[in-house]
């Protein structure tokens, strides 16, 4: 950029400046006002939130980043309690020091807000008119978009670090198109710095960072140009990720040989943890087709389409629709030689900028897709989403101002109405009233320092900022399995030694089954001792989705309070040759399970478990699990319906894989042994 252009870029900023504080766009301010009123109000009449994550390990990060756990604690939160915990850090340190919980909930509330402040500096910046009205009411209609998205509403005032990693990504990107509209190498400097610290601080926000690189594109700038501001926008991008992820993959290096343990472990090959990829396929589109359908099938009001809860939302329709009707213009117009149609040589630079957006998110959407798919972790293409379709309709019917306010009407009337109607607003709602969570903890856990080894898919590792102090948790059961082979077991051995003989069983439900809390701990030689067994009482959330062990249906009415048993685990090595030769066998069948259908059976090799008469392997990639009881094999899958699919006799699969027909239909995985194979 060329001196006189600087001095331009300035004397336009200060101009701006005098604006705002001689009151000539005060509107910001009032209409940023009113984004936090609303928040605030939405998170105070949606109650307070207890999703089943915030159970699982978001309290226990925030812990776990203000007290070292590493020589106490060993997968306490599954593969989730190794994540970069800080940004949870400031929700423990509120809940930890008492504050009420609808104070601690505003406070995130007014921070969340500011997804809807950037989402109206986005607006403004890619709006090509100069008049005040018409520009104000773009922008305004962007924001009512933005808010009328059922995930934002969902985790507004929540623990949920999607909607707070939202604000430094959309303000990078804010700065970015700031930097296409005017390039300045301080905006791409900045954006970068702020990219990097969102995916420090929540790895799936790599795609964002990794899509913004597309907006450089458009700086109108020569190429040589060009190259140094992308060559520095990936400086910037990296150092941001090395200031606030760089002290805690140094932590997972020294203490697993993997910087972003478990993540990326198939390149680090920890020992710790199994080397396949981890993807959760849940919301991944099977093939092209719903791929590309993805956008209408987001239209219908059920769970399970791109986030779990049901989250309705039309504005990715309303984009597809929009802009084939806008390409269908340009090529008339194109056609015509309609010279009229040209853009303003004014509004040459908005054009930039909503072009670059454009891209930028169809890149976005396509990397989203393909990595998980999880509408919860593409909030900030949401927001992205809503400028770009108010500015569409903006822009075709710029002659027409009645039918372009229909058309806003239908598209912002519509999509309220799915919110309203159509959308759950909460995981787990429950009422205002003190503390965010009530923790009933009998007397002895409070002063004797235990390892407690859990069991269960939800961890329910929130409880150990309420343990004695001293005590150290390991989820061996659940959704990561650990088995007493290799380093694995060898950090659990040393901890068992470490804290014998007070050695505890965790898991969820009123009353303890021996059956299956023995079947569990019998890998490691232990057993649980009946005749020591409190119970932790936690006031507020009600049961979640949890899989069930050794029985196909659930289980015990809803109640208003959960509670977790607890008993003493003593060793007991009788009947470890009959139960190692049975898990082997077991470990054979499904081996062979895996090599007959592997694109169903991911992540490969998983610990196998014993509960009650059966023997299980999960598989958290796609969510399926291999089952094995009384000389039956099984695929179950928990999280579409609880199908089962029978799979013929052990007998068989100990010998050799089985013909089976495989695959994933409709969004589920299913296996079904081939006629040749099932006949007797």
């Amino acid at each position: 950029m060329s001196l006189g252009e600087d001095a331009l870029v300035a004397t336009q900023r200060r101009a701006r400046f005098l604006a705002v504080a001689s009151g000539k766009s005060t509107y910001r301010l009032h209409l940023y006002a009113t984004c936090t009123a609303l928040a605030l109000g939405c998170t105070y009449v949606l109650g307070k939130d207890m999703p089943w994550d915030l159970l699982h390990y978001h309290l226990y990060a925030g812990f776990s980043a203000a007290h070292d756990r590493f020589a106490q604690d060993y997968f306490a939160a599954g593969p989730q309690a190794y994540f970069n915990p800080y940004v949870y850090v400031p929700f423990y340190a509120l809940v930890s020091i008492g504050v009420p919980a609808l104070v601690i909930a505003s406070l995130l509330a007014v921070v969340h807000s500011a997804v809807l402040w950037l989402t109206f500096e986005l607006a403004a910046c890619v709006s090509a008119t100069e008049e005040h009205r018409t520009r104000l009411l773009l922008c305004t209609c962007a924001v009512a978009l933005a808010f009328l998205n059922p995930i934002f509403i969902q985790e507004l005032g929540s623990s949920f670090a999607d909607i707070t990693t939202a604000v430094p990504v959309l303000c990078g990107w804010l700065l970015l198109a700031l930097a296409v509209r005017t390039p300045r190498a301080a905006y791409v400097g900045c954006a970068g710095l702020l990219l990097g610290a969102a995916t420090a601080l929540k790895l799936t926000n790599a795609s964002h960072a990794l899509a913004a690189f597309v907006m450089l594109v458009m700086l109108p700038r020569p190429l040589p140009v060009l190259a140094r501001y992308v060559a520095g926008f990936a400086g910037t991008l990296a150092l941001g990720f090395a200031l606030l992820g760089g002290p805690w993959c140094y932590r997972l290096m020294r203490e697993f040989g993997n910087p972003l343990f478990p993540m990326m472990n198939g390149v680090c090959r920890s020992p710790e943890f199994t080397v396949g990829p981890l993807r959760a396929y849940r919301f991944i589109p099977q093939d092209l087709g719903a791929a590309l359908w993805r956008p209408f099938a987001m239209i219908d009001p059920v769970p399970m389409v791109h986030v779990e809860l049901r989250a309705p939302d039309l504005r990715y329709a309303a984009l597809v629709v929009l802009g084939g009707a806008l390409l269908v213009r340009w090529l008339w117009q194109r056609r015509r030689q309609n010279q009229s149609a040209a853009t303003p040589r004014h509004a040459g630079a908005a054009q930039r900028v909503l072009a670059a957006l454009g891209l930028m998110l169809a890149v976005d959407w396509v990397a989203c897709l393909y990595a998980s798919g999880n509408g919860r972790y593409c909030l900030p293409m949401a927001s992205v989403a809503a400028v770009i379709a108010v500015t569409l309709v903006f822009r075709l019917f710029a002659a027409q101002p009645r039918v372009r306010n229909y058309v806003l009407c239908f598209i912002l009337g519509a999509q309220a109405v799915q919110t309203c109607l159509g959308a759950d607003h909460r995981w787990n709602s429950v009422p205002w009233d003190g503390p965010w969570f009530k923790v009933d903890l009998p007397p002895k856990l409070a002063t004797q320092p235990n390892l407690y080894l859990t069991i269960g898919v939800q961890s329910n590792a929130f409880l150990a900022p309420f343990l004695a102090r001293g005590s150290g948790l390991v989820n061996f059961s659940g959704g990561y399995a650990l088995g007493p082979q290799g380093a694995s077991g060898r950090r659990i051995e040393a901890l068992i030694r470490r804290y014998d003989p007070n050695l505890r069983v965790l898991a969820r439900g009123q009353e303890p089954s021996r059956l299956l809390l023995d079947g569990a701990l019998k890998r490691f030689a232990l057993r649980v001792d009946m005749s020591d067994c409190q119970t932790i009482i936690e006031h507020d959330p009600p049961p979640d989705f949890e899989a069930t062990f050794g029985t196909r249906v659930s289980q015990k009415p809803l109640t208003a309070m959960s509670y977790f048993v607890t008993c003493s685990v003593v060793h007991d090595a009788s009947g470890q040759a009959q139960f190692l030769a049975a898990q082997r066998d077991a470990d054979v069948a499904f081996d062979h399970l895996e090599d007959a259908c592997p694109q169903v059976f991911q992540p490969r090799r998983m610990q196998t478990e014993h509960f009650g008469s059966a023997w299980l392997r999960n598989y958290r990639n796609t969510e399926v699990t291999a089952w094995l009881d009384h000389g039956q094999v099984e695929l179950r899958n928990a999280i579409h319906g609880a199908a089962v699919f029978p799979l013929g006799r052990e007998s068989d699969w100990l010998h050799a894989p089985q013909p089976t027909a495989c695959g994933r239909r409709d969004g589920r995985y299913f296996a079904n042994l081939l006629q040749s194979a099932a006949a007797p």
